[in-house]
């Protein structure tokens, strides 16, 4: 018999257990802002015009670099930059500041700035969908902001208003990009924000110098009656891709919803397309309607259906396309076709994106499949050879949903049959899209099953049913763990896509509208009535969050604290993921204001507030009623140890770039030193972009020819800085422009993990039990994961009969912990988890050692980052789902659950170079000479024809800076050449067997070694690192033979050389191919052109010495007669100048008297002149007769 004490009303109870339960989870949300404001940072991106400007905001659609920075660095003399390189900048800036909760935000940024707060951005570049076309990198650059004052008017002396400024980077082949803004550790404490600013290539620039968009008219008015009562539509893009997300559904309005920042802001815009509804007798419209239906976004195309036809715009991108290949106006696709519905692809493959359309009419039963390269679009009529209707041999068929799994190249089909007794039952239809093989895979029943109670069951044929029909309405696919849901009135799901598990926590009576996959382990449901569920992929539980109990307790506390995201009158537009986090899309209306923000959906803390608001108990203890929670979480710690170096498995390349030193007294930049900052980021990323090159570098750092020849002077640099003498006011510091090689692990898996050949990836996981965690008599079974991932299980059915990927493994001898750890495996053909646990009793906790690693079997060989495996790892505390969270001051997080993607393949980040240096330095040891051309080019040394060639190369890896001499095999093959740098030519398939093939009978080889390994084939040598070398032959019928020199130097040759292990070296899963120029010098000539050379020269030189004897023989004579010719005209002038000087003075006056007597005087003196000729011409044959003689 209870004491006497207080009545409790049913009703107070309840009500007064919620009000305890309000006290009760508060308070750690009151703890951590207890001592600290809640502070947010905030970004604005700007241009060069604009920084400094306190309200100025502007869009990312420029993607050219700017020139004008250039100017500065001509001004910046003894400095370590080179002054014949020309700098560019990037066109816009990121203006930092923060703003707390109920204070000044221009005071803060002061405060924080006196207090050495600066804000450390990491800029993460997306990788391109196109890898044909650019490299797949995983690259980010992690950048300090500079502080800047306003340049508007203030009264204060010093500083006003003031910002931080960064460049804002642009990568080639990369449209999004992830920011992520921290502090340095100073000033105030501000929680770490991650932004989306992305490249938006439908805007453009007007002559007035204002942006309109491309795809339509931009609408400024959010009229209530596009969102009121308006059904939730589901947003479809291509994960990670895409810039641009779309939202259509807006009633009777050809008007979508845009945005650039994943719906931070958006825009309301009026397309431009010309409405028209093609209405014919295989098109079975009832009605027109503006409203868009089906919105996709990809890479750079946007995708929309109207009515029954689709159209597609793409956008400006030339950091994709490098061309401008957009749209200008929306183009209509398919245009003879009824569409009656669009089904996204989620991820790209093969270099390219994908998109489905549904059609019906004449063409029911087939499907179009939209591939997109590089913004150009095209369909093709799938299956090829027969509809589907006719492969699975019905007379009546439509297609109600089709995904597209890339890996595999398949395309499951949802198919309608309906019979002519009216009885319509639904299969599951894969198609081959290389095979052109159509099978079916699965059957749907009629009915839904009967689960009596359970949670989920094994569908196997023989369960019982309920009346109630089965009504599929379409299909969700998660390549990373290859789990297949079905859905409609009920939520099916499979590992293999033949055997399938009914989920029956899901409600019959219900109907599902959308899926919404994270692609990381949890998915969102959204019913026809606009309730959410959620599932965590693994478990078998469906989670109802709203509306529910959680739900109401949550919503009062925000309106309790009136936060402006939430209002009692709202309707939900759309439902996704951003960043591995549930948002909502929700136009709120509150007092007579309509608007549309984005909030999170608070996963954790609803099923936290449901868990506790459906598990209490209620004890009397005395006079008063106990309350008593059931915590159903079986550990109170979960931490991750022993993690290696994240870089190497996550691929991801970091630079470190600091903004130069300001010689000012305040510390504050300016226009110029901000100018700076952008060339050197433009410049060190230029660097990166430009360290491809086949010739290795001596030091493996792609920063190191910038650096090479100012280090030297360094110390210099710095004394004139320390003096205040650096030109411009500008120190630059050679140690804060760097790449960054050892990052450490921050207590967390990685976001991916790559897996080469025989990868292993081991952590720990350290677990403390709740209450007492062992018991001596505890012989429950192990249960391991695929591999032997060992982990305690508590099911009451088999585990292989829900998951093919657990199975059971033995029982345990060891003292029993109530604590388990399951590996679940996605393709555990392709890799595998051996887990080994220690028991630490002392401290009530189990230590696992968890190691994952490849089996070598699931992937041949590819170009690094090409072509890569989708599988998944998933972590799992046993009895952890949906039971146990960590708080942390930005909210609780969801803990037993971990899964991590895996990519199977060639990693990104590793390539193949020649090794030049230590090349030269061992050609030189075992010829014991080495001849360089005569003409020196330090970036392309030349080989010597007759000398041995011994060709080493490297394996380097971007990502960690490794660099070691490649050991595997390898092919060499001389696949083009010339004489000349400007006449070098690629060779033909047919051409390159002649030229390299140990075959060959032609006399066409241009190279022999003495090695005898061959490819199965025997076609071709097979190279190593031990290899005895190359001997160059240039036999008869190669193009290197009969090579005719241009100069007096022995002949040259540019041989192409191509270099791939592919098919010899079982070592790696990369395709390392390397294609570099080789210079040879002193090649030998051909038997007829040295004959002819050796009969032409010999000519020359004969005739060169017969003339010269010959000259020498006459020389005397020619020498006298030369000097007898010349004493000849001597004499002849002399005798003429002696006459002249001989005639009497007083002969003028007699011819000026006497006329008459002009001519006969003439005529004696020619005669006398005339004879004395002839006397002395008489004289001089004498004298010659006599010489003679």
């Amino acid at each position: 018999m209870s004491p006497a004490g207080p009545a409790w009303p049913r009703l107070r109870v309840l009500r007064a257990l919620w009000a305890l339960l309000v006290v009760l989870l508060a308070p750690w949300r009151l703890w951590a802002i207890k001592d600290t404001l809640e502070c947010t940072w905030q970004v604005v991106l700007n241009n060069f015009e604009t920084v400094g400007k306190n309200h100025a905001s502007d869009r990312f659609f420029n993607q050219e670099p700017l020139d004008t920075v250039d100017e500065v660095f001509s001004l910046l003399v003894d400095a370590p930059i080179d002054p014949d390189e020309r700098y560019l900048g990037f066109p816009y800036f990121l203006k930092i500041n923060y703003s707390c909760r109920g204070e000044s935000s221009e005071a803060l940024v002061r405060k924080g700035h006196l207090t050495g707060l600066k804000p450390v951005v990491l800029v993460t570049f997306q990788s391109p969908v196109n890898f044909h076309h650019w490299k797949i990198e995983q690259l980010q650059i992690q950048m300090e902001a500079a502080p800047f004052r306003s340049r508007e008017w203030c009264n204060a002396e010093e500083l006003c208003i003031m910002s931080w400024y960064m460049p804002m980077p642009i990568k080639n082949g990369s449209v999004v990009m992830r920011v992520d803004v921290s502090s340095n550790g100073l000033g105030p404490f501000i929680p770490n924000k991650r932004f989306q600013v992305n490249i938006n290539g439908f805007l453009e620039r007007q002559r007035d110098n204002s942006l309109q968009f491309t795809v339509g008219n931009e609408l400024f008015d959010l009229i209530p009656r596009y969102f009121v009562n308006v059904p939730s539509r589901p947003l479809w893009y291509t994960v990670d891709q895409a810039p641009v997300l779309i939202l259509g559904g807006i009633p009777e309005e050809k008007a979508i919803l845009l945005t650039d920042t994943n719906f931070e802001d958006f825009f309301l815009v009026e397309l431009s397309i010309d409405s028209c509804w093609v209405g014919s007798f295989y098109c079975p419209q009832a009605n027109f309607t503006a409203t868009i239906y089906d919105a996709i976004a990809t890479e750079s195309t946007l995708f929309i259906r109207q009515n029954q036809l689709i159209y597609y715009f793409t956008g400006t991108y030339t950091t994709l396309h490098e061309t401008n290949h957009g749209s200008g106006r929306w183009v209509r696709i398919l245009a003879n076709e009824c569409v009656k519905k669009l089904c996204p692809v989620h991820f790209h493959s093969n270099g390219s994106e994908y998109v489905m359309a549904l059609t019906t009419g004449k063409h029911e039963g087939y499907v179009h499949f939209g591939t997109i390269t590089d913004g150009r679009v095209s369909f093709e009529l799938l299956p090829r050879q027969q509809s589907v209707c006719n492969g699975i041999r019905v007379v009546n068929c439509s297609i109600t949903w089709a995904v597209f799994i890339a890996g595999d190249y398949d395309l499951l089909l949802l198919v309608e049959i309906e019979e002519p007794a009216s009885r319509k039952y639904f299969l599951v239809v894969s198609y081959n899209l290389v095979s052109d093989y159509l099978v079916i895979l699965y059957t749907i029943p009629e009915f839904i099953p009967d689960a009596r109670g359970l949670e989920f069951l094994m569908i196997l044929g023989t369960e019982s049913y309920t009346n109630v029909p089965m009504v599929p309405k379409g299909m969700s696919y998660n390549e990373y763990n290859n789990l297949l849901f079905i859905w409609g009135n009920f939520l099916l799901q499979s590992y293999n896509k033949e055997n399938y598990i009914y989920l029956a926590d899901f409600p019959k009576e219900l109907s599902i509208k959308y899926l919404v996959n994270s692609f990381h382990g949890d998915m969102a449901i959204v019913t026809e009535t606009e309730e959410i569920w959620y599932l965590l992929e693994g478990s078998y539980q469906v989670y109802k969050l709203f509306p529910s109990k959680g739900w109401e307790l949550y919503l009062s506390l925000q309106l309790m604290q009136q936060s402006s995201l939430y209002a009692p009158n709202e309707t939900m537009i759309t439902l996704f993921y951003d960043d591995s986090k549930l948002y909502q899309l929700v136009y709120l209306i509150d007092k007579q204001q309509g608007r549309l923000v984005k909030r999170l959906v608070p996963v954790e803390q609803l099923l936290m507030y449901q868990q506790l608001g459906n598990h209490y108990l209620l004890e009397q203890q005395g006079s008063h009623l106990t309350l008593s929670f059931a915590n159903f979480c079986p550990f109170t710690v979960m931490r991750l140890l022993d993690l290696p170096n994240p870089q190497i498995y996550t691929r991801q390349e970091r630079y470190r770039a600091q903004p130069p030193r300001i010689l000012e007294p305040s510390g504050f930049h300016n226009n110029n030193s901000l100018a700076v900052y952008q060339g050197l980021v433009y410049y060190l990323l230029w660097l990166h972009s430009m360290y491809d090159k086949p010739y290795a570098d001596p030091v493996h750092d792609p920063t190191w020819r910038w650096w090479k020849n100012k280090k030297q002077d360094q110390d210099y640099y710095f004394y004139l800085a320390s003096n205040w003498q650096s030109a411009g006011n500008v120190h630059i510091d050679m140690a804060s422009y760097e790449k960054i090689y050892d990052l450490k692990a921050e207590n967390e898996l990685p976001e991916r993990i790559f897996l080469d050949k025989g990868t292993i990836y081991s952590f720990s996981v350290f677990l403390t039990a709740r209450g007492h965690a062992f018991d001596l008599e505890d012989q429950s079974s192990l249960w391991a994961g695929p591999g032997g991932a060992w982990g305690r299980g508590f099911y009451r059915v088999r585990p292989e009969a829900l998951n093919p990927y657990l199975c059971q493994a033995g029982a345990s001898s060891q003292p029993g912990s109530q604590v388990g750890l399951a590996v679940v495996l996605a393709d555990p053909a392709c890799i595998e988890a051996v887990v080994k646990q220690k028991d630490l009793i002392n401290r009530n906790s189990v230590l696992f050692w968890v190691t994952l690693s490849d089996k070598r079997t699931c992937f041949d060989q590819g170009i690094s980052g090409h072509h890569l495996m989708k599988t998944s790892m998933l972590i799992k505390v046993v009895g952890s789902s949906g039971h146990c969270f960590q708080n942390t001051h930005q909210g609780p997080r969801m803990q037993g659950n971990l899964m991590v993607p895996l990519l199977i393949g060639c990693p990104p980040g590793k390539r193949l170079a020649f090794d030049i240096t230590y090349t030269l330095e061992y050609n030189r040891l075992q010829n014991k000479h080495y001849f360089d051309c005569v003409h020196v080019d330090p970036e392309m040394p030349c080989f010597l024809f007759r000398d041995i060639f011994y060709p080493f190369f490297l394996i380097q890896d971007l990502v960690t800076g490794d660099s070691g001499s490649f050991q595997g095999s390898y092919v060499l093959k001389v696949v083009g050449g010339g004489p000349t740098l400007d006449t070098i030519k690629d060779y033909s398939e047919e051409d390159i067997y002649r030229f390299n093939s140990p075959l060959d009978k032609t006399g066409s080889l241009i190279w022999t070694t003495r090695n005898s390994t061959t490819t199965e084939d025997s076609a071709f040598n097979i190279m190593s690192h031990h290899s005895l070398g190359i001997e160059w032959l240039c036999l008869e019928n190669s193009p290197c033979h009969d090579t005719i020199p241009h100069s007096i130097f022995a002949p040259e040759f540019f041989f192409k050389v191509l270099v791939s292990n592919r098919g010899v070296d079982k070592s790696t899963y990369c395709d390392y191919q390397l294609t570099f120029l080789l210079h040879i010098h002193g090649l030998p000539l051909s038997a007829k052109r040295a004959f002819l050379i050796l009969m032409v020269s010999t000519s020359v030189f004969v005739g060169l010495v017969s003339l010269y004897i010959i000259f020498c023989l006459l020389l005397p004579f020619m020498v006298k007669t030369c000097n007898f010719f010349r004493w000849k005209i001597n004499n002849i002038m002399a005798s003429e100048s002696s006459y002249i000087y001989s005639i009497p003075s007083n002969t003028r006056a007699f011819n000026k008297t006497s006329l008459t007597k002009s001519g006969s005087s003439s005529r004696g003196s020619s005669n006398i002149l005339s004879k004395r000729v002839a006397e002395s011409k008489a004289e001089a044959e004498e004298t010659t007769g006599k010489w003679q003689t």
